[in-house]
Order: structure tokens, then C-alpha cells, then sequence
């Protein structure tokens, strides 16, 4: 923007320079030929006493000194023929002159003043003057450059003139567009410099509440998901006396081992809730956050007759999500798979880092498949469930700049394939573990 306002300022400059410059200098080259031809006709009005008061000799005398001192060229035709001066032929402009015709002409290389001198014993004389070009411009080239130079002088403060103008208007607005990206980024504190025209201006002051009203409304939606879960701990804490209560020890210890556990989930949405937005962001080894939600389904794949396969990663797989996140998302796809398909259904998880950084996991099974209906949106679900799981884990996935695709295994049954991103800030991946592959069978 700010070449484009330079250009459009010189482009516009210079059609005003030419329409000035150029009159101007057509009109200073007018006056400098009229000058001259002015001067040479002063020069032969005052030689005309001369033809009376002065002899032949003294007269011719007097031209010579004439066109010794000056830089055009004086000659005299008499009436009886004789030619004083610079010698030049009778041309029909003097021919015309010697019948009482006073006029200037143009002739090769400048122009001829013609003066006739009457009253003289045989007719009239003609006084002939040639003004050379070097006479009749002189001085023009040398203020031809000097306009030049002041309408370049003119051009070039009028590019610095533009230049600042444009300073002034594409500053604020890169300033506006660096606050836009921040806030595209998560920094919900990024703020505009309210400055420039007042259209700009107006946009960055528009974008500094926009900002704010965006601080606000999450603020407000995360205290409701903290206080709603809070709620929930009535609940589970009536849910837990009744487990206390039970007289069968193995089963009373079960339910308090579940209740312990929706419990730590709840915390965990609360704390996660009322967590600032900063715009940091977490990252883990997903490999080894893996490996512990695969031993956590084992027992129940044991309990539904299920065979499960493990493939995950030699090393560690640091990946831009964090730990509770990559938790939640491969607690989803497994859930799917337990909940979605009858008992004995094989299952496979398969963890493998991406060529750019990052990693996939991959989930499939033998069990009859997604259908034609797309899992991932949100509130549509064709096994009857509330259709927020898989969609939640594709946010995820998208979060860490990767992505979730949804396909058939091998076998005809689901496969859901999520993508995670590289971290920024990839950690030390010194520590070295073993390649995982656990085949369970009940």
C-alpha cells in the first residue's frame, strides 16, 4: 500500500510538472528569439542616420566593426548595388526590402531582419541582419536545466511528502493487522494502537472490543462449565455414601474405585475451566500417554473375550497437545469401539510419528463400521449416543494443527485416524523405551 500511494503521488506530481514545465519552457525559448530579434532590429533602426551623414568608405568602416564585436551578421545592399558588410546574395526578401519593406524572415540556421532605409539618391537601401540560432536561444538550454532541476527538486519532495503520508496511514494498519493475528493466535490480550485516519482508527478501536467481548463471553462460558460440574459433586457424593453402604466388600470397593474416578474428572473440567487462557501451549510424549490409556481398557477388553493389539513407537512421540487432552482423545475412540461394537471384537491401537513431526493414532476394529452418517458431527450420532465424543476429539486433533479422518480397517469394521501436531518447542527426546506391541486376549 505504501509503494502504491508513492507511485500514485508521482504519477500525479509529474503530470503537473509536465503541464507547468513544459508551457514554461516553450514560453522562455519564445522570449529569447523575440529578444534577439528585437535587439538586431534596435541595431538597424540606429544605422539608418549612418546612410546619410557617412561616406561609402566611412560606412562600410562602420559595418565591419560591427560584425567584429557582435554575433550576428550586418549587410547593407545601396541602391546602386554595392554590398557593405558580409557579403550575401540578393534574395527575394531583399529584393522585396528595397521596395520600402521593413519585415523579418526566416532564413537556414535563424532569421534575417530586414530594414529598409528611404530617402536615399537611387531608391531605397536595406539594412540585412542575420541572427544565427546560437543568438536568437541564447541562454535557453541553460534555463531549460534549470527548471529541470527545480521540477525534479519538486518531484523528489513530493515523493518524501508521500512517503511520510503513507507512513502515517500503513502503520496503524499493520499495527492493526499484527493485533488481528495475535488474537487469531489466542492472545486475548493483544490490543490495537488506535491511531491513523479515522476509518482506521474506528477499525482498531472496534477491534478492541471485539477483543474484549471475545475475553468476556469465554470468562462467562467457563465459569458456567466450572459451575455445572460443580454441581455434579452433590450427586457424587450421595452416589458414594450409597457405595459405602453396601455390605459385599469386593463390589463396595469397585463402585468407590469408579466414583473416585468421575470424581478426579470432574475436578479436572473445573480446574481446566477456570484455567487462563494465555495462549501457552501444552505438549507431551504421546507414546508413553498412550501406553497408559491402552493398559487402562485392558482389563475390560479381557472381560468382553476382546483381542487387543498395542502398536506404539520406540521412542518418544512429543506432540503440541497436552497430556489431559491426549488422554480425553484416546479415551474417546477406545470408548467408541467398546460401546459401539459387540463383545469379542478385536481391536488395534497403533501410535507412529508423522514424517514432519507429530504423530498418528490410529484406532481400528472388526466390528461393522461407522454407515454412511459422518460421526464427527456434532449431536449426530447413529448408534444412539449423544454424537459429542468423536467430535470433541477431532477439536483436539485440529488444535495441534492435525486432524481426524474416518475410514474402514482392513477388516471391514471402523478406523479413526487422528493427526497431531509438531510442538514448537519440541522437548529432549534422549530417554529411549522399548517398542510396545501387546496382543490381549481374555
Amino acid at each position: 500500500m505504501r509503494l502504491r500511494v508513492i507511485l500514485l503521488v508521482v504519477a500525479t506530481s509529474s503530470l503537473v510538472l509536465a503541464s507547468f514545465l513544459i508551457p514554461l519552457a516553450l514560453v522562455l525559448r519564445t522570449l529569447a528569439a523575440d529578444r534577439a530579434v528585437s535587439t538586431a532590429t534596435a541595431q538597424a533602426q540606429s544605422m539608418a542616420p549612418l546612410f546619410t551623414t557617412l561616406s561609402t568608405d566611412s560606412l562600410r568602416l562602420t559595418i565591419d566593426l560591427i560584425n567584429a564585436e557582435t554575433g550576428t551578421t550586418v549587410t547593407v545592399f545601396l541602391p546602386s548595388g554595392t554590398e557593405l558588410g558580409q557579403p550575401e546574395p540578393r534574395s527575394q526578401a531583399v529584393q522585396l526590402a528595397q521596395q520600402g519593406h521593413s519585415f523579418t524572415t526566416v532564413a537556414p540556421g535563424g532569421k534575417q531582419v530586414l530594414v529598409a532605409v528611404g530617402g536615399l539618391p537611387g531608391g531605397s537601401a536595406v539594412i540585412s541582419i542575420f541572427v544565427p540560432d546560437s543568438v536568437l536561444y541564447h541562454g535557453v538550454a541553460r534555463a531549460w536545466l534549470l527548471l529541470g532541476c527545480v521540477g525534479l527538486l519538486l518531484l523528489v519532495l513530493s515523493v518524501a511528502v508521500a512517503d511520510q503520508l503513507a507512513r502515517s496511514v500503513v502503520r496503524p494498519i499493520k499495527d492493526l493487522a499484527a493485533a488481528s493475528d495475535r488474537l487469531a493466535a489466542g492472545d486475548l490480550s493483544a490490543r490495537a494502537t488506535v491511531a491513523g485516519p479515522p476509518e482506521v482508527r474506528r477499525a482498531g478501536a472496534g477491534l478492541n472490543r471485539l477483543a474484549v467481548r471475545i475475553g468476556e463471553l469465554l470468562a462467562h462460558e467457563r465459569e458456567t462449565v466450572a459451575d455445572l460440574s460443580h454441581r455434579l459433586r452433590t450427586p457424587l457424593t450421595a452416589l458414594r455414601i450409597d457405595a459405602e453402604s453396601l455390605r459385599d466388600g469386593a463390589e463396595m470397593e469397585r463402585l468407590l474405585a469408579d466414583v473416585s474416578a468421575v470424581e478426579r474428572t470432574v475436578s479436572g473440567i473445573i480446574r481446566e475451566a477456570r484455567r487462563p487462557s494465555d495462549g501457552a501451549r501444552a505438549l507431551c510424549d504421546a507414546a508413553e500417554v498412550v501406553a497408559g490409556c491402552a493398559a487402562f481398557w485392558w482389563p475390560l477388553a479381557e472381560d468382553q473375550d476382546r483381542w487387543m493389539t498395542v502398536d506404539l513407537a520406540r521412542r518418544p512421540v512429543p506432540v503440541q497437545v497436552s497430556r489431559d487432552d491426549l488422554v480425553t482423545c484416546t479415551d474417546i475412540l477406545l470408548e467408541n469401539v467398546f460401546a459401539h461394537t459387540p463383545e469379542g471384537v478385536a481391536l488395534a491401537v497403533r501410535l507412529s510419528p508423522r514424517a514432519g513431526g507429530g504423530a498418528w493414532l490410529a484406532v481400528t476394529d472388526d466390528g461393522p463400521g461407522f454407515g454412511d452418517a459422518d460421526p464427527t458431527q456434532r449431536g449426530v450420532s447413529p448408534g444412539g449416543s449423544t454424537g459429542l465424543g468423536l467430535d470433541i476429539a477431532r477439536r483436539i486433533a485440529e488444535a495441534s494443527g492435525g486432524s481426524l479422518v474416518i475410514g474402514r480397517s482392513v477388516s471391514g469394521g471402523g478406523a479413526v485416524t487422528v493427526g497431531l501436531g509438531p510442538p514448537i518447542d519440541p522437548p529432549d527426546t534422549g530417554r529411549r523405551h522399548g517398542r510396545n506391541r501387546l496382543r490381549l486376549r481374555a
